[in-house]
């Protein structure tokens, strides 16, 4: 996703490497091919979450899926994804990350091929949920080579290379999507990963080091797996019940006691963390007021984004009744124009501060999305969807970077690495849990899920009420001052 930009800007561009090594390691020759294979790699893992939206249509068709699963497909990989990130970084630093990024890689290839494959629901879901396993062991894994292989300052410009990735990767996943399902049909949009997955898996050991890349587990002591299934069930049981709601209704005992369920197993987390000698989120993390704000916006925006990939595919493929292309193609500008807010948001987050460019750009999408919700969805795609996503869009890119450079920018800088993984993980949670609660609103519960207009119009107005709501609180959450970019890993992705 789109938080580029928030990676350090590529200063010294063509400095020589013998330059850059003073105090390091002499830098392996092949550094720059291994980053091209690295980048590969994760550009599948951004692709998949946007690259299945536009086919979703076709995807309830085939495998006759209800609203329900429909809504799995989308939530179950950024769930996984998300829920078992740090416990993927962890891993990384005790077994190397090259291993780690290895076996990642092979889950994710092999998940790509069961999911093309896949005859019903229960072997999509399946695959899916093993495709986030994957990812959360491969993306942390990948940001760890990065940062090891490069120094000087080479590093920022591997890290803006990086950090690009999530910029593209959700324009061509759009586009992808809806030229593979249009095209030789929607097995496809996981199909292709598996050759891609298959080159880097053969190629990447030649390139990377494993020595120069296996860090030892800095603490002594074990993993903490309780802890990781502890937050992906609660954060599971949360999203069950947003997508039970749509069916139950919202005070039905199958939507309340998931719910109520999900409180309690975040209560669970919260206590084992303080209990294990080596917690995968240190908790005190989150009383520093710089990483609970860039955590919180990071939440909003992501849950707004993949909303509106996930409405807008649905609006315009049944109520416009346009095909799978003619909707990939109609989603590039509302990608191109968050990448188009990343970058503004870069320059306007070092000269306003963080708190004037979260504001404004939360009052640009909710601006954006507001005549959404005044409008008749029957209304031209052009004149009114396409506008309205695209301004949002472009606010929501701004608020992506700054969420990023408010939890970095603002502590100490070997707090970089703790605080990155929480906000990363927030980035992919806040997408399962904003595509839970649209499609509850949105969509009819029949076996082909289609959108009412009452339902699209209710959904913008929460898109709408959540942006305006999370412009008026950036200036009392947010600190004042400007960021200071700490030398850590900075936007994920």
């Amino acid at each position: 996703m789109p938080t580029d930009s928030a990676a350090p800007s590529p200063a010294h561009a063509h400095a020589h490497a013998h330059d850059q090594t003073h105090g390091h390691p002499s830098p392996d020759p092949r550094r720059w091919k291994a980053l091209a294979l690295i980048c590969a790699a994760q550009f599948m893992l951004v692709l998949d979450v946007t690259v299945v939206n536009v086919a979703l249509p076709a995807l309830a068709i085939d495998l006759d899926l209800g609203r329900t699963a429909l809504t799995w497909v989308v939530t179950a990989y950024t769930l996984c994804f998300g829920g078992l990130m740090l416990l993927g970084g962890r891993l990384s630093d005790a077994l190397g990350a090259r291993r780690v990024l290895l076996t990642g890689l092979a889950l994710f290839t092999a998940a790509s091929l069961a999911c093309g494959l896949a005859p019903n629901a229960g072997v999509l879901l399946g695959g899916r949920i093993v495709q986030g396993v994957g990812a959360a062991l491969l993306s942390p894994a990948a940001l760890a080579l990065v940062t090891t292989m490069f120094h000087g300052p080479e590093r920022p410009r591997a890290l803006g290379v990086w950090a690009a990735i999530g910029g593209t990767g959700s324009a061509v996943g759009v586009l992808l999507g809806g030229a593979l399902t249009s095209g030789p049909g929607w097995p496809w949009i996981f199909y292709v990963n598996v050759p891609v997955g298959l080159a880097v898996l053969a190629t990447l050991p030649r390139f990377v080091r494993s020595t120069a890349t296996a860090k030892p587990a800095k603490r002594s002591g074990g993993l903490d797996i309780p802890g990781a299934l502890l937050v992906t069930t609660a954060t599971g049981a949360l999203v069950y019940g947003l997508v039970t709601a749509g069916d139950s209704g919202w005070t039905s005992t199958a939507t309340l006691l998931p719910l109520l369920g999900a409180l309690a197993l975040y209560g669970a987390f919260a206590a084992t963390e303080r209990k294990t000698r080596t917690p995968l989120m240190d908790l005190r993390m989150f009383t520093r007021r710089p990483v609970v704000a860039g955590s919180l916006l990071m939440l909003v925006a992501t849950a707004l984004l993949i909303s509106f990939f996930f409405l807008g595919s649905m609006h315009l493929q049944h109520v416009h009744r346009l095909d799978a292309l003619r909707t990939g193609l109609l989603f590039l500008p509302v990608a191109l124009t968050t990448a188009i807010g990343a970058h503004l948001g870069s320059r306007l987050v070092s000269t306003a501060g963080p708190r004037v460019c979260a504001t404004a750009g939360l009052t640009v999408a909710a601006l954006g999305c507001l005549p959404l919700v005044l409008v008749d969805p029957a209304t031209g795609p052009w004149t009114t969807l396409l506008p309205s996503l695209a301004t949002a869009s472009l606010g929501l890119g701004a608020v992506f970077v700054t969420a990023t450079t408010t939890a970095l920018g603002l502590i100490a800088p070997h707090e970089a690495g703790l605080a990155s993984g929480i906000v990363n993980t927030f980035h992919e949670l806040g997408g399962s849990i904003g595509v839970a609660l649209v499609s509850t609103l949105a969509l009819t519960t029949t076996t082909a899920p289609t959108p009412t207009p009452s339902g699209l119009t209710t959904a913008y107005a929460l898109c709408t009420v959540t942006a305006a709501a999370a412009a008026l609180a950036s200036p009392l959450l947010i600190p004042s001052g400007r960021p200071h970019m700490t030398g850590g890993p900075h936007g994920m992705h």
